[in-house]
């Protein structure tokens, strides 16, 4: 079955950390958990219509929370930073973040 590329990146990561990596063309994004590098690669590349040089995927666990004397976990989650080519244009949504 294939997948849509809007159910591969789910939203972008707006940090302090990540907007760095902005000027260097890395970009952030929570990803599904299920999708591999190459589909993320061509998912960026169709919604932005950018080309991604590489990609690095990181699974992070969910924390532990807790709310009085209850305790639980976060979700866990998947992040992708993925690296554009020199050539290639930036994404238009994180230049208004500036």
């Amino acid at each position: 079955m294939e997948k849509f590329a809007q159910d591969i990146i789910l939203k972008p990561v707006v940090t302090e950390e990540s907007m760095m990596g902005t000027s260097m063309k890395k970009y952030t994004f929570i990803v599904a958990k299920d999708a591999n590098k190459v589909e993320i690669a061509k998912a960026v590349e169709k919604l932005f219509g950018v080309k991604v040089k590489s990609v690095n995927t990181i699974n992070v666990s969910g924390h532990l929370r807790r709310y009085g004397r209850f305790e639980g976990y976060k979700p866990s989650k998947k992040k992708a930073i993925v690296t554009l080519t020199e050539e290639s244009k930036t994404i238009e949504f994180f230049d208004g973040m500036f």
